[in-house]
């Protein structure tokens, strides 16, 4: 148990060093599109490839078991409070509460 505290503890401090992290695959392409959809608006999120960190294996897991889902790649946080996966973020923007959070996180000025 003390080793998924600290790969939670991982997470949580990797999410929380920029405005927008988004934790990814290098070879995803739902990844690459959500990284596109931020820097359309002019967002420059920091990415985090989970295929490219040691610990990777270990935080996908953890993340697969946090949000109750087997495709655990791209997830978002923005001011490090974890948004989601692709569908919650694609939601969030459809609806019009993505700008907000963005605004509010530092990341976005207008």
């Amino acid at each position: 148990m003390m080793q998924f505290e600290k790969i939670v503890e991982r997470i949580e401090r990797v999410a929380s060093e920029s405005a927008v992290v988004i934790f990814s695959k290098s070879s995803c392409c739902m990844c690459h599109a959500i990284q596109r959809l931020f820097c359309g608006m002019g967002v420059n999120p920091t990415v985090h490839d989970l295929d490219l960190d040691p610990w990777g294996e270990d935080m996908e897991k953890a993340l697969m078991l946090h949000l109750s889902t087997p495709n655990p790649v791209p997830v978002v946080f923005i001011g490090g409070q974890l948004i989601g996966a692709m569908d919650r973020v694609m939601a969030s923007h459809i609806n019009g509460s993505l700008v907000p959070l963005l605004k509010q996180a530092g990341a976005l000025w207008l």
